[in-house]
């Protein structure tokens, strides 16, 4: 089904309902959503924004970005989501890259762009009242001083519910152009059709079915395909409530909005949760007494049983599920949240998949896999034995990318011959179908004598040593040195003595590790690694 008709179908029945809200701040129902994408498109057909046009969003998540969005989408305009974290230089190429002619901005990053700079640009509104802040010409001008007299004009009985069609005819057609960087001379613009978003739509609704009375509180950065997809237009397509928290919020206001909103779902990088279970719940279960207790079939249970509810209650205790993606979850966590029977379940996309590649159900979901493929796609491992040999996953189905925007290098490059996406990720299949991600082929570690090392393996294990809070693995003349981010405050109240740690720390690690694995040196970073928007380490920069 396209995702135009859920739109459309959810709106007409569901007109009081809450669609979009900024928490505790302004909201807006599925009627009055409805009634701001016909004022838009109102404005667009005054103003001459034709079919295929591109709008620009570079925002903090609010309602107004996902009114934005549908308003733009439904008139058919290209949307194209830019991270309000990008550098204004960045945000200034993108938009002229893009050829884009509407902005949404919020009002500081606008006082940093550079209008010269995006000659394509007709008007800018601001995402925090829909003002205008810049106009090409008069007839911009005018067409938005003049919008209300406008819109009652065109509905001179007043806006219903009668009024809202959406059209379907354009499965094929483009929808999205979304970024993956900001920062290259060639950039990436991942091409989305409509089929693409209504394919994870209908996949989302069909496996975690949602509707009028749920909630969602939404932390991922919209511009970025996992949220866009999952926090904003799957729930609101199927009658959920939206509520955003506008920039990164502290742990304090995410779970005090959870409580108050009770959401029933939590969509998340694995970072968070594995930081909630060293600060929440590590501390509890290694106490010595608790390790006997938990050891004690029967009184284990009691105990994982109250831990699981702690930790739904902090979620506002309405949570049916629990998905995480970005990267792997670490194995020592993943079993912890095991034997609490957390309803957690770990995906694998990109933002060339509109996200999806793969995802399983909690109660279904294989131990450290990311699922299976979704009903769109198809996955092979490129090697001659796929269950046992490393190869690089690829993918094809209705939900992938056309290629990139402008960029016939780059789209030639992210194809085999035979019409199979390279996801740049190495992994392995098991009889089921299951999908299990070794590391990603750039960041493979060639030994000397010729053994493939995966650093997320390793780093994986340096994550669950004290004091260790996260880690890059990396190759510096044919040693494996492990940099790692501690909690200071920690070791400090601890008396930690920091060279004996380390020396302790990789003895430890290479217990585990294979003799080509093993770490010959390591490091402890004065500052946490800088992130990318979906909290990926930005591993180029330690190399």
């Amino acid at each position: 089904m396209h995702y135009f008709s859920r739109l459309e179908n959810t709106i007409k029945s569901n007109w009081d309902g809450i669609a979009l809200a900024n928490f505790r701040g302004e909201s807006f129902t599925y009627g009055d959503l409805a009634k701001q994408i016909a004022r838009f498109h109102v404005f667009f057909e005054t103003v001459g924004l034709k079919k295929g046009d591109k709008v620009a969003l570079c925002a903090k998540n609010s309602a107004r970005w996902g009114i934005t969005f549908f308003a733009a989408n439904t008139y058919e305009a290209v949307l194209v989501p830019i991270l309000a974290d990008f550098h204004p230089e960045s945000v200034n190429m993108l938009v002229d890259h893009s050829e884009s002619k509407v902005l949404l901005t919020d009002t500081d990053i606008w006082a940093k762009l550079d209008i010269t700079k995006m000659p394509h640009i007709q008007a800018v509104f601001s995402s925090s009242d829909f003002s205008l802040l810049y106009a090409a010409d008069e007839n911009i001008q005018k067409a938005c001083d003049g919008l209300d007299a406008l819109f009652e004009a065109k509905y001179a009985d007043g806006f219903t519910a009668q009024h809202v069609s959406y059209p379907t005819a354009n499965d094929k057609e483009l929808a999205i152009i979304n970024y993956t960087s900001g920062t290259t001379s060639a950039p990436k613009g991942v091409m989305l059709r409509y089929e693409c978003i209504s394919e994870n739509v209908s996949f989302g609704q069909k496996r975690l079915p949602t509707g009028p009375g749920d909630t969602l509180v939404s932390m991922l950065p919209m511009a970025h395909m996992y949220g866009m997809m999952f926090e904003l237009i799957y729930p609101v397509c199927n009658g959920a409530a939206v509520y955003y928290l506008g920039k990164t919020p502290t742990p304090a206001l995410l779970l005090g909005a959870m409580k108050e909103i009770k959401p029933y779902l939590v969509i998340t990088v694995p970072l968070v949760m594995e930081k909630i279970f060293k600060s929440k719940v590590a501390p509890v279960v290694n106490k010595p007494v608790m390790k006997v207790v938990c050891a004690i079939p029967g009184l284990n249970q009691i105990i994982f049983k109250k831990i699981r509810n702690t930790l739904l209650n902090a979620f506002g205790g309405r949570i049916r599920e629990i998905v995480m993606g970005g990267a792997a979850l670490n194995p020592d966590v993943e079993k912890w949240f095991r034997k609490f029977k957390l309803p957690f379940t770990v995906g694998y996309g990109m933002t060339e998949a509109a996200p999806l590649l793969a995802y399983e159900d909690w109660w279904e979901f294989a131990s450290k896999s990311c699922g299976k493929a979704v009903d769109s796609v198809e996955v092979r491992i490129d090697s001659e034995d796929p269950y046992n040999k490393v190869g690089e996953i690829q993918a094809k189905g209705i939900s992938l990318m056309s290629g990139y925007y402008k960029n016939e290098e780059a789209t030639k490059a992210a194809f085999t011959e035979d019409g199979w996406m390279r996801t740049g990720d190495l992994g392995l299949l098991d009889k089921k179908g299951n999908i299990y991600i070794k590391g990603r082929s750039k960041n493979m570690i060639l030994s000397a004598n010729g053994q493939n090392i995966y650093p997320e393996e390793i780093e994986a294990v340096l994550n669950n040593q004290p004091y260790v809070i996260e880690s890059v693995v990396v190759d510096r003349g044919a040693k494996l040195v492990a940099l790692i981010y501690m909690d200071a405050d920690a070791a400090k109240t601890a008396e930690v003595d920091l060279e004996l740690y380390k020396v302790e720390l990789m003895a430890e690690v290479n217990k585990s590790m294979p003799a080509y694995s093993k770490i010959g040196l390591v490091e402890i970073m004065a500052e946490p690694f800088e992130k990318t928007p979906k909290m990926s380490i930005k591993r180029f920069m330690y190399k």
